[in-house]
């Protein structure tokens, strides 16, 4: 039987549906796990990360809005990611962890050999935090790193910390999509993303929804994708202060760039990922508007 999913949004777990999750986890069941803003006690949450540690099946595991509520349960999460190996894709949005959160987790997220994909929205982070994430973003030839990380609504982060993310993203060399969406970036972090943009060969999404952007900024950006071949097919600039028609101009070269991509992948027998399509016609990525981990997932049940 193939792994299935366990989901659950906003409930009070009892203790027979813990035993459920966790017996699910240790039989391999289990491929994505997504208990979002439910409540549990600690103890349930320790049987839980033992049950995390123990899978071997489990590719993506949710604990957005709250869960993980305090450091010792970031704890315990830590410890169940130092032991599990098959973690691809890891939800953490609207936790509370604050710097002294990521601190704890850095050893187990750094070094995780499968986790691709991770999401650290709106959980109080700061300079501190930032830093560690730097570290998930090997450069060019070293280990392999993050392919998509969500930064989302943490406004702690000064406009150093920013800076350091930017020159980490410029040099990475497996970033896919990165998600900055709801930070008081403004227009000057704007210029350092675009110049971290123009220097990446693989970032292909970039999401500034809501960051205090100016046309300042916009034009920085059209200036880049009309005069400098970038691995960019997506930018968000919704809700900010650009105008509409600045926006669509960076829509539309970024469609042209991406038809013409499409035409060489074609006319080389590939699809635009770069993988041969000679021998299979259902081999083309499936890229979810939810996330790049969620894409991956897609990609290794099809």
């Amino acid at each position: 039987m193939l792994p299935g999913s366990i989901q659950i949004t906003g409930e009070a777990l009892s203790g027979a549906e813990i035993k459920d999750i966790c017996d699910s986890l240790k039989e391999n069941s289990v491929r994505l796990l997504s208990v979002r803003g439910c409540q549990l006690s600690d103890r349930d949450f320790g049987r839980v990360c033992r049950g995390v540690a123990e899978s071997h099946s489990l590719a993506q595991l949710n604990l957005n809005l709250g869960v993980v509520s305090t450091i010792g349960r970031t704890k315990q999460l830590a410890d169940a990611l130092k032991a599990n190996r098959s973690v691809q894709t890891l939800f953490l949005h609207g936790s509370p962890l604050l710097d002294a959160g990521l601190v704890t987790l850095n050893g187990a997220l750094s070094t995780h050999p499968s986790l691709v994909s991770l999401d650290l929205g709106d959980c109080m982070l700061g300079d501190e935090a930032v830093r560690l994430i730097c570290g998930m973003l090997p450069p060019d030839g070293a280990k392999s790193g993050l392919k998509e990380l969500t930064l989302s609504a943490n406004p702690a982060v000064s406009t150093q910390g920013w800076a350091r993310l930017a020159i980490a993203v410029a040099h990475s060399s497996q970033l896919r999509v990165l998600n900055l969406d709801y930070n008081p970036l403004g227009d000057h972090i704007a210029g350092m993303l675009a110049v971290a943009v123009a220097s990446s060969r693989t970032l292909e999404v970039l999401d500034l929804e809501g960051t205090s952007l100016t046309n300042q900024s916009a034009q920085v950006f059209l200036d880049m994708v009309e005069n400098y071949p970038t691995s960019l097919r997506v930018l968000v600039l919704a809700e900010n202060d650009i105008s509409p028609e600045l926006q669509q101009q960076i829509s539309d070269l970024l469609s042209e760039g991406e038809e013409d991509e499409d035409k060489d992948g074609e006319a080389r027998g590939r699809d635009p990922s770069g993988r041969d399509m000679s021998n299979s016609s259902s081999s083309q990525m499936v890229l979810m508007t939810s996330g790049l981990g969620e894409s991956f997932l897609a990609e290794t049940e099809m």
